[in-house]
């Protein structure tokens, strides 16, 4: 969708403060809105979409406390990322042969 906006103009904004038992999340992440859109309607008691502006592709939700998370993530050393990487390949090679 073009919106007239550039990429910096399209945030995700997610605000809270400890009075409100609300998060209140702004986005133009076409993925994030996706997600959010799915969720709200599987679960409307605990998170509603408030908000959407077609013109510039943005929609607000509000969720409830304590149903979203962030997950900080280590960085991956060489020697974790091969070790993943050979994981994953005997995985997928046990997976093709039970296929067989």
């Amino acid at each position: 969708m073009r919106t007239g906006l550039t990429k910096q103009e399209k945030t995700t904004d997610i605000w809270f403060d400890e009075k409100d038992p609300l998060i209140h999340i702004r986005t133009h992440n076409t993925a994030l809105k996706k997600r959010l859109l799915a969720y709200s309607r599987r679960y409307p008691a605990i998170c509603q979409q408030t908000d959407e502006d077609p013109e510039t592709g943005c929609m607000e939700f509000d969720v409830e406390k304590g149903r979203l998370s962030f997950r900080l993530t280590a960085f991956y050393s060489e020697e974790r990322r091969r070790a993943a990487s050979e994981a994953a390949k005997a995985v997928a090679s046990n997976l093709t042969r039970s296929m067989v």
